[in-house]
Parts: structure tokens; sequence; C-alpha cells
């Protein structure tokens, strides 16, 4: 155990870039699987067990620390806590429950719980000081025993067994919500989240985008590698500024036009054909349209701000198609495996491309000379 003030530094969440199909988990780009975190140095408390393994050729009989497996020459994380201490790392400890010690905890502000074998969320209603809370892989299947958790601000219980939506309508200022890689079938009970700017619900077993309309403050949707077939009900996000929706059954692009704001859109691995429905999207900086089924780039004369078009793993068999981007100032582009690229050995390949992009700083994975 080491006793800090060091900050905790959670990852940025990110879009997914996966081309895999429904199951399995998402592959995100630099950290793209935790909750953001923001805060300055303050008393801390970090438990880790990594270097504290015993020898597994060890028989010698060791006793059973409170919440955990047999097996741990480790001590008590409980008998560790302060109540001075406003973040503490209780991550890889093979906790199977949350003891009552945890409610000594009279100022936390932040607490995870990562790579644990929790089952349930119990123990912490009077943590009322807390900010942000993870269960980042462990074992829950319920939303529970959260509602007196009223300054919550970040929630992530990404990677269990959840199945339903539930219990968080008293977390009025809840701003991110990362429930990505569990067995959801349905988006609900989020109207009462109103503050909420940021949602993660990838790999996931949804079907629709539905009953989101309430959350006008959203700036980030994460939904891909789920099963959804249309894009629909998100005119009233008028703040979004990232829509990742990877890894779909989405035929065509549409309902779009009230996304004014819109910077950042995933739509790889789909069943995408044709390039439309972008015209009202001018603030659009990147588009993700690999592994889809396109032929040709068009409709995107009036985005005048890209920089990152992600078009690999299509049908574009026309070098002429390129010129269309002539208009945006574009730093990436992602063409490979197209016909175009013809298997890698067309060695004129990137200086084409480079020809008709002189802007661009960087070829699929390599950057330009």
């Amino acid at each position: 155990m080491s006793n800090s003030n060091s900050e905790l530094q959670p990852e940025l969440p990110g879009p997914m870039k996966d081309s895999g199909d429904d199951g399995g988990n998402d592959s995100k780009p630099e950290g793209s699987n935790g909750t953001a975190g923001r805060h300055s140095s303050r008393g801390s408390i970090t438990i880790s067990d990594n270097e504290s393994l015993p020898d597994p050729d060890e028989t010698e009989t060791r006793q059973q620390a409170p919440g955990r497996e047999t097996g741990n020459d480790l001590s008590d994380p409980w008998e560790e806590l302060d109540p001075t201490f406003e973040v503490v790392d209780l991550n890889h400890q093979r906790l199977t429950k949350i003891d009552e010690r945890i409610m000594q905890l009279s100022v936390v502000e932040v607490l995870t719980f990562r790579w644990n074998q929790l089952k349930s969320i119990e123990n912490l209603q009077c943590l009322v000081t807390l900010k942000e809370l993870e269960f980042y892989d462990n074992q829950i299947t319920e939303i529970q025993n959260l509602e007196a958790l009223v300054n919550l601000e970040i929630l992530d219980i990404s990677f269990n067994r959840i199945r339903k939506i539930q219990n968080l309508g008293s977390l009025k200022k809840l701003r991110k919500l990362f429930l990505c890689a569990n067995k959801i079938g349905k988006i609900e009970n989020l109207n009462e989240l109103t503050n909420l700017e940021t949602l993660e619900l990838g790999d996931n077993r949804l079907r629709a985008i539905e009953n989101i309309e309430h959350l006008t403050k959203l700036k980030e949707l994460y939904i891909g590698k789920n099963k959804i077939t249309k894009l629909q009900n998100l005119d009233k996000l008028e703040n979004l500024e990232i829509l990742s929706i990877q890894s779909n059954r989405i035929l065509v692009i549409e309902n779009l036009e009230k996304l004014s704001k819109l910077e950042q859109l995933y739509i790889s691995h789909n069943g995408l054909e044709k390039i439309e429905g972008l015209s009202s999207n001018k603030e659009l900086t990147t588009i993700d349209l690999a592994g889809n089924r396109i032929k040709l780039i068009e409709n995107l004369d009036g985005l005048p701000k890209l920089e990152e078009f992600w078009f690999n793993d299509n049908f574009l068999d026309d070098w002429h198609q390129i010129d269309n981007l002539r208009h945006a100032p574009l730093k990436t582009v992602y063409f490979e495996r197209n016909p175009i690229w013809q298997n890698g050995n067309d060695p004129n390949y990137r200086r084409r491309i480079k020809l008709a992009l002189p802007s661009l700083t960087q070829i699929d994975a390599t950057m330009c000379r």
C-alpha cells in the first residue's frame, strides 16, 4: 500500500475502432475504455497487489482477508483506509464484496474498484461526497444502491454483467456514464440525467437508438458494436460533438440534420453503400467510413473543416474519386485495402494520393515525408 498526494489520472474515453462482430471487447485507440479524470493533488490511497502475489507453488496456509479470496499473502485493504482520503484506489484486489468499513470515508471524491470480482454494489450510501466511481471489469449484475450519491459526476460500470439500465434517477449531477461491454438490450431510464455529456454503451445488445431525447447536453455518444439498424431519435441532441456507431447494421446515413455541432462521426463496419446525409454537419473534422461497401466519394463538398477521412476497406476503384476531396483541408486519409490499393503492390499509390491531396501529413498508417 502506498499513501501519496499524486494525482489519479484515469484514461479518457474515445471512439471505438474495431472490425469485429457483435461479440468480444471493444478495441479503442489510446486508452478509450476508462473514465475521464480531472482533479488536483490531494490526499489519496493506492493499494495494489501486483507485486505482492504469493508464489503459486507455496503450500503454506494463509489467512483470508475480508472481502477477498483465499491464497493471497496480502494485508487487509479495508484496514488501510483513512477517513481523510479523497482519492481511494482499490484496483486489482480480488475483492468479492465491498466491506462496511468503506463507509468511514467521509470526504472521498474518487473511488475505483477496477479488476476485482465484485458481484454487487453495496455499502456506499454514506459516501455523499463522491464525484467519481468506477467498477470497471467486475461481475456486477445490477445497477443498485447508488441513490444517495447525489454529487456523483462520473460513473463507470463497464465490462460487467448488467442487463438493464436502472436506478440512476437521483444522480442529477452525472456528466459521464460508461456502461460498455455489458448485456444491455435497451436504452432506457435516463430521462432524469439531463446533465449527461458522455454516454458509452458500446458492445452491448442494443437494437435501437431510443429514449435519449431528454439528454440535450450530450456531447459524446458511443454505441458501437451493437445490433442497431437505423440512425434515428437524434434530433434533440443538438450539442452532440462525437457520434460513434461502428460495427452495427446501419445501411443509410440519415437523420443527422439537426446535429449542427457534430465534429466526429465514426460509422465504420456497417452496411453503407453511399456517402450521403451530411450536408448540414458543417463542423465535421473526422469521418470514419472504413469497412463499408462504398464505391464513390461524393456529397462531401459542404464540409469545409474535414481533416480526417478514414475510407479503408471499401470498394473504391477509381482514382479520380479522390479529387472530390480537394476542397477539404485534409491531414489524414486511409485508403488501404480498396481496389486502388492493389494489395499494396502499386509503387505509386502514396505518391498519387499526395499529389491529389497536397495538404496531407499522413496516408494510411504512415506519415508523409
